[in-house]
Order: structure tokens, then C-alpha cells, then sequence
């Protein structure tokens, strides 16, 4: 387990303040993946040990967070939309008790990877900033575990922040611009950097 910024020093992530968005995607960085499958119902919801906390820590430092996340189990008709809108409604409740801030969540159900919509491509953050027309991408983190999810966040020209285990052939192929190993150590490297809000 890794937990390290790569390519860029550590005095970049003191630039961030409270008018800074943080994209977050959902599995895997908030909820545990479920190998081969998806969560298709709320009993099949796991939240990462220490993600409740981190959210909690990170909503006292970015102006808004929001949710982006392919969720391709819909389309491809394993579960309804009313059952990823209910599993949503629940996580934000459990976030919501443990002092945590969710702004907005956006998914894509499609199945087809050059829709617009489906991470790498950037229409979910469009759709952000059409929401939010505040946010500045070059004032913006994307935390995710996933390569497309670091390509979203260079299209975007925000800083990239790749979560979980890699070895050091995973990190030479990465877009990321930081590395850590989960959501609770990135949030506390920020809040141990004291920074100005």
C-alpha cells in the first residue's frame, strides 16, 4: 500500500480552498466494488472503513462535492433507475448523520463507452458546472480509483487523485497526479496541512 504524491510536490494541494470542487466517484472510493458485479440494492451497499469520516473532513474544505459515477448496471437492466435513486437517497442519509455533504449526484447508465456521459468523457462534469456554474475546473479534484477516472480529470485540467493499492507499473502508466491509498488519507493529509479557508 502506497500513500504518496507523485510528479507534483505536496505544496500544491496547500493552493486548495474553500472555493475548490471535489468530484468523487462512487465505488470504490466511497463504497466497497462488488468483483464482477454491481451494487443493485441497498443491502448491497458497503461503505469503505474510514470513507464516512473522510467525507465528513473534506466537506469542511471544498465549496461543493459531487458524485460522478458510471453505472452501467442499469443499462444493462440488472437493476431500475429507481433502484440506484433509492441506494443514492440512502447513502446521502448515512452521510448526512455522520456530518457529512454530498451536493449533487450525477450517473451514467449507459452501456456504450464513447457516450458523452460515461467517465473518461466529460459530460457529467458539464452537467456540474451547467448545475453550479461556479465551478472552475482548474479549481477542482477528481478522486477516483480507476484510470478513467484520472483521464476524466485531465480532460477537465483538474488535479487527479488515484486511490488504492498499485505497484510501481501502475504509477508509471497513471494519469494521477497524486496517489493515496483511500478517500480517509487523503482527507486527513489535507486537514493536517491546515489550510486556509
Amino acid at each position: 500500500m502506497r500513500s504518496l504524491v507523485r510528479n507534483f510536490p505536496i505544496v500544491m494541494f496547500l493552493e486548495i480552498d474553500k472555493s475548490w470542487t471535489l468530484f468523487l466517484d462512487r465505488d470504490g472510493v466511497i463504497n466497497e466494488k462488488r468483483e464482477n458485479d454491481y451494487v443493485k440494492k441497498w443491502d448491497e451497499f458497503v461503505f469503505i472503513d474510514g470513507s464516512l469520516e473522510a467525507i465528513s473532513i473534506l466537506s469542511n474544505l471544498f465549496h461543493h462535492i459531487i458524485i460522478v459515477t458510471n453505472q452501467r448496471g442499469v443499462g444493462k437492466e440488472l437493476m431500475t433507475e429507481a433502484d440506484l435513486n433509492f441506494i443514492h437517497k440512502q447513502m446521502i442519509g448515512v452521510i448526512n448523520k455522520n456530518m457529512g455533504r454530498i451536493d449533487e449526484i450525477y450517473f451514467c447508465t449507459d452501456i456504450d463507452d464513447f457516450a458523452i456521459n460515461r467517465k473518461p468523457n466529460i459530460g457529467m462534469a458539464l452537467k456540474a458546472k451547467l448545475d453550479f456554474p461556479e465551478i472552475d475546473f482548474r479549481k477542482s479534484t477528481m478522486i477516483g480509483d480507476s484510470e478513467s477516472d484520472m483521464i476524466f480529470a485531465q480532460r477537465l485540467e483538474m488535479k487527479g487523485v488515484l486511490i488504492g493499492s498499485f505497484n510501481e507499473n501502475d504509477l508509471v502508466k497513471s494519469a494521477a497526479d497524486f496517489t493515496f491509498d483511500s478517500l480517509l488519507s487523503i482527507a486527513r493529509h489535507l486537514e493536517n496541512f491546515k489550510i486556509k479557508i
